[in-house]
């Protein structure tokens, strides 16, 4: 997995540099090598041979396509992007099912976790555009689900990276939301794409781990 990782780290740098100078072509270069190294990094630990691994595996392809699709600024791909990402945590969490679960613990997290992700929207409704409003509530309570899986699998003893992991990339979704529809600055990425990647990286290791 080294060299997957640390192609990975070697793109995202070059990613934060070209969004620092706003490059677009070196942007178009570093993202999808920078995605592609968590994809290869899954491969590498063993996704293909565990149906918890498969659909990490699937959930991480459909990120990398997610990533390509949000790097350009337009409506109809941010669409098309916010699809891929949906059917991504959609993949996590029936990996996530593929382990054992407590199912007390994942409907605690629920509840907890939708107060949050109410809070979310309140703070981004103002912000996103009405022909938006169903799509991104629908992703939030996506991603909302996920996270409450995976914090049912902790519970049940599996290991602590799964849920570090979707929560990790939770939190880097709230970067993309500001910087799409908040305040959009370089200072999100700054902060979201090493946390988006962490998370990623840490999904991919997760198929190697077992409880």
């Amino acid at each position: 997995m080294l060299p997957w990782i640390g192609m990975t780290a070697f793109f995202l740098i070059g990613l934060l540099v070209a969004e620092g100078r706003n490059d677009q072509r070196v942007v178009w270069l570093c993202k999808p090598l920078a995605s592609a190294g968590f994809v290869a990094a899954a491969v590498a630990a063993g996704a293909l041979g565990s149906a918890y691994g498969r659909a990490i595996l699937i959930a991480l392809v459909l990120s990398w396509l997610g990533d390509v699709l949000l790097i350009p600024h337009r409506e109809g791909t941010f669409l098309a992007g916010l699809a891929a990402f949906l059917l991504g945590h959609a993949a996590l969490s029936a990996a996530f099912l593929q382990r054992d679960n407590a199912p007390l613990w994942t409907a605690g997290a629920l509840v907890l976790l939708s107060a949050v992700a109410v809070a979310v929207d309140r703070w981004l409704y103002p912000f996103v555009p009405p022909s938006l409003h169903i799509p991104v509530r629908l992703y939030i309570a996506v991603i909302t689900v996920m996270v409450a899986l995976a914090a049912g699998s902790l519970a049940a003893g599996e290991p602590l990276i799964g849920f570090l992991g979707a929560f990790t990339f939770f939190l880097s979704d709230l970067s993309v939301a500001r910087d799409r529809f908040v305040k959009p600055g370089f200072l999100n990425k700054l902060w979201g794409y090493p946390v988006y990647y962490a998370a990623q990286l840490l999904l991919a290791a997760s198929v190697a781990v077992r409880s």
